[in-house]
């Protein structure tokens, strides 16, 4: 059997893990983080860039935009961070 051409491929990307370690370090040396949570803190940056993008999305909705402003993302921006807040 021939592959497929429309197959989508994978694309493996792996986490910036060195920049990571060496940004916590500068920013807080005091700080004694386990081994794997610089992985974690990529996975919560992912999580709030998606919830930026589904929010800004349904903000550029509700203005009858079909592109997604400065003003879409900021609006985005302040509800998230107050429903992460807890």
């Amino acid at each position: 059997m021939a592959p497929s051409t429309t197959a989508t491929r994978r694309v493996k990307r792996k986490a910036p893990r060195a920049f990571l370690k060496r940004f916590l370090k500068q920013k807080k040396p005091h700080l004694g983080l386990g081994r794997c949570c610089d992985l974690l803190i990529h996975l919560n940056c992912l999580l709030f860039v998606q919830r930026l993008a589904a929010e800004s999305r349904t903000n550029a909705c509700e203005s009858k935009s079909r592109v997604i402003k400065k003003d879409h993302i900021l609006a985005a921006a302040k509800v998230i961070l107050k429903k992460s807040r807890g």
